[in-house]
């Protein structure tokens, strides 16, 4: 009868993927420095979106989480590196043990991403918006969204003007939502 010797495998011998905290809106110089590492393979997933200016649309990139990334690597050999990185504030913790997420919650984020990790998105105001009028005679005015006209081409805001709330027609990439990249990207 043979007798059969379990030994847990150390969890800093295997690649995991972790959370890492970065710098404010430095998430992809962290990304490309820890890219750098051989050993160190990195997902910073991020939105590329438009938003209304005075001087017309924009084209701006944020992270989808603001703040992390994430990387999977061996700790016991590439712990040291990952946390001493360029722009990189700490590795997520929870007391004394580190933030370890599985393959499958990376590779859903992953799909919802087009298999990217950057993806554009459209930010379109909704009814109940409150906006800011960005361009025309009512720049700079704020008001709530109160239908959408033409496929969402035109809106109707609610806006007070000279003493007045009136409804006033105005062309949809001329306002800006309050709402956030991140918010009008919804992860299934």
């Amino acid at each position: 009868m043979g007798v059969t010797l379990h030994i847990d495998r150390d969890w800093r011998e295997e690649r995991l993927w972790y959370a890492v905290q970065t710098r404010a809106k430095s998430e992809h110089i962290a990304a490309a420095g820890l890219a750098q590492h051989g050993e160190v393979e990195v997902f910073c997933p991020r939105l590329r979106f438009q938003r209304p200016t005075p001087r017309g649309k924009v084209w701006y990139t944020e992270a989808l989480f603001p703040g992390y990334l994430f990387a999977r690597f061996e700790a016991a050999s590439c712990l040291r590196a990952v946390t001493y990185g360029n722009a990189v504030v700490r590795l997520l913790q929870f007391g004394d043990d580190y933030a370890v997420l599985p393959d499958g919650a990376i590779e859903g984020i992953r799909a919802e991403m087009d298999g990217g990790e950057l993806k554009e998105i459209e930010i379109v105001p909704e009814v109940g918006d409150e906006v800011e009028v960005a361009a025309g005679a009512f720049r700079g005015m704020k008001g709530i969204v109160t239908n959408l006209l033409g496929g969402a081409q035109r809106v109707r805001v609610l806006l007070e003007f000279l003493g007045r709330v009136s409804e006033v027609e105005i062309p949809a990439h001329k306002v800006k939502t309050g709402r956030d990249p991140q918010g009008a990207f919804a992860l299934g």
